[in-house]
């Protein structure tokens, strides 16, 4: 029935300050869609942005996000592109599960303590 994720959507303190957190970081490219809305795109997938609030329909809280991303990078390039972003790493490498198998792993929070992992299958 599902053949794949679309988008997703964070909820975060303050939209801009998240936007340059993850253009900088993780090199995401920011769109606008619907009625001024922000977004990150990567691949052929998006974060969608919201504030606290901005969306009734869901119980979203600023900070209860936990995205696995998969990087083309090796990880010693990831790491080394985080220090240099002042970005501390809270794990990793280490091995974890994946949806499609072993995957390899560095953990960090974002400006509103979302967990972000970057990995790569092994």
């Amino acid at each position: 029935m599902i053949s794949h994720i679309d988008h997703i959507v964070l909820t975060v303190s303050d939209i801009e300050v998240t936007l340059g957190f993850y253009r900088r970081v993780l090199l995401m490219e920011e769109i606008a869609f619907g009625n001024g809305r922000k977004a990150l795109k990567f691949g052929a997938q998006k974060i969608n942005l919201q504030t606290l609030g901005q969306e009734p329909r869901n119980r979203a809280q600023v900070g209860s996000g936990d995205l696995c991303l998969i990087t083309q990078w090796n990880l010693k390039e990831v790491i080394t592109h985080l220090i240099s972003e002042n970005v501390k790493i809270v794990e990793g490498p280490v091995s974890k599960s994946g949806a499609v198998g072993e995957i390899e792993s560095v953990y960090f929070l974002d400006q509103d303590e979302n967990l972000i992992v970057v990995s790569i299958y092994k």
